[in-house]
């Protein structure tokens, strides 16, 4: 239990890896399917919060670093998922379930690109837990085209990876002390991304429920692309 609390503990990646190993975490978390556990919003609220003169003491982080290499992680990262799902295909997804993956996953990344739509769901995406990671090899296995991918996917990128280390670096300055509440803000901004993921859950399951006996819908991704003509574009 200990090391399972340590691999989502944010401080613990910063003051073991430093900054290196930040933007390598959210390189990974983006872009490698066994990724989808590590910390990513809650690493760069952390690390955004360690940019402030009054946690000097624990763990410095650069703040004009984090601005430019975090988001470039984010976005390498991602477009590198977009990548295997367009190589591998729906192979990658027809894996049975283990310990990691859980086709569940898929199914709630596959339910926001089709409900926003390819260019809205890749930046939404960002922004929700477990959908961040594998929706881009979704992308990917459905033939968004990489050039329209990698548009909403740096804009998706800046805009959160930026964003969460942004308010960090601000809560940080202004809230004197506030390195002692530390602890508390990450179960916070854990717990408010998880929420669009637990609400989504909630209807998924309702909606199984309802469902007329006798039909039930093939388990991965499609196995052939429904990319429209004007979705290409």
């Amino acid at each position: 239990m200990d090391q399972l609390l340590q691999l989502i503990d944010a401080k613990f990646w910063i003051e073991t890896f430093g900054a290196v190993g930040t933007l390598a975490i959210i390189f990974a978390e983006t872009g490698l399917m066994v990724g989808f556990f590590l910390p990513g919003d809650s690493l760069l609220f952390t690390a955004g919060f360690f940019t402030t003169t009054a946690t000097a003491a624990v763990a410095q982080m650069s703040l004009p670093l984090l601005l430019i290499g975090a988001p470039v992680a984010a976005i390498a990262g991602a477009q590198l998922g977009h990548y295997i799902g367009m190589k591998v295909g729906p192979r990658l997804f027809a894996k049975p379930d283990s310990r990691l993956f859980k086709r569940e996953y898929i199914e709630k990344a596959e339910y926001y690109f089709d409900k926003f739509g390819p260019a809205k769901a890749v930046v939404l995406a960002r922004f929700i837990p477990i959908v961040r990671t594998f929706l881009n090899p979704l992308a990917g296995t459905v033939g968004m085209p990489a050039g329209k991918f990698f548009l909403w996917n740096a804009v998706g990128g800046i805009l959160w990876a930026d964003g969460v280390v942004l308010v960090g670096h601000f809560l940080g300055s202004v809230i004197p002390g506030i390195d002692k509440y530390l602890l508390p803000a990450i179960f916070v901004i854990v717990a408010l991304s998880l929420i669009p993921v637990v609400r989504e859950a909630l209807k998924a399951r309702k909606a199984k429920k309802s469902r007329p006996r006798g039909r039930h819908a093939a388990g991965g991704v499609r196995p052939e692309p429904h990319m429209t003509p004007d979705d290409q574009r």
